[in-house]
């Protein structure tokens, strides 16, 4: 954080549930003021715990590279103009998420989730 962005007060970041990630990380791999130095400037999105958010994410970073960043940009600020323009035009335009994975299917794959009722 320091070295890439030491001028933030805040940092986003965006982790998923895994058990291993979390904030007490932190506190195994640096001295405790450092551990809470490095915490507090940290503003902490965790992912759906079945990965929702994320898809869409992944989705859209797909989507970047392919309208975007399929050619050669030169320099830093052409690349902040270019993907800056790409998500203005996307959020004026109201793209959406296309989900095919249906309620039914999700019942169908997930069935370990899913209680089961006898009747």
């Amino acid at each position: 954080m320091d070295e890439r962005y030491p001028e933030a007060e805040r940092i986003a970041l965006v982790m998923d549930n895994l058990d291993t990630h979390n904030p007490a990380s932190l506190c195994e791999a640096f001295p405790p003021a450092e551990a809470k130095r490095l915490f507090d400037k940290l503003e902490i999105h965790h992912t759906s715990k079945h990965g929702s958010r994320l898809n869409i994410a992944e989705i859209e970073l797909s989507v970047l590279s392919r309208q975007c960043l399929d050619s050669r940009i030169p320099d830093f600020e052409s690349l902040e103009m270019q993907v800056e323009a790409w998500q203005e035009r996307r959020n004026r335009e109201g793209f959406k998420v296309d989900w095919r994975f249906t309620t039914d299917d999700a019942r169908i794959e997930l069935k370990r989730l899913y209680p089961s009722f006898e009747e």
